[in-house]
């Protein structure tokens, strides 16, 4: 990481753990003043290493119990069809992550609802907005680990 030491570091782990904690906290945490913090973590966002601050929800709480990892797969690999694609899973609001990857599988989406019913409809519009070869899903038993913070 260019550009940042280790006070930076330490600011960017305890802003993943919590973004909503006062700047005074951070800063007796960290050893600096709240000043200090400030225009480290203004210098982080301006420079796109900390791209916003989010709320962490409960999906179980929303009713969003049954997390599903898709696998998919198409014979089409033009420019045209991964654009539409691409379109396709991010009009979608249960889709959290899609990915294009190697190996077998040409996409991993990752979803949250609330049962299999609702994967079923979510499948259902997947496959009218865009032509698959194959479809699969995975759903998921137990959440071993599932984190958004990241080695700083």
């Amino acid at each position: 990481m260019v550009g940042i030491d280790n006070l930076d570091r330490r600011i960017l782990g305890e802003m993943q753990r919590d973004a909503g904690r006062p700047l005074e906290e951070i800063a007796e945490v960290v050893g600096l003043s709240r000043n200090a913090v400030w225009r480290r973590v203004k210098r982080l966002e301006e420079a796109g290493i900390l791209r916003g601050r989010v709320a962490l929800v409960d999906p179980e709480a929303l009713g969003l119990g049954l997390s599903v990892f898709i696998s998919v797969r198409t014979d089409r690999h033009d420019a045209d069809w991964a654009a539409r694609f691409a379109k396709a899973v991010r009009a979608l609001p249960e889709v959290l992550g899609a990915y294009r990857t190697s190996g077998d599988q040409d996409y991993l989406v990752h979803a949250r609802v609330a049962d299999v019913k609702a994967y079923d409809r979510l499948y259902q519009r997947l496959i009218a907005l865009m032509e698959l070869k194959d479809v699969s899903a995975a759903f998921v038993m137990e959440e071993l680990k599932e984190t958004t913070v990241l080695p700083v």
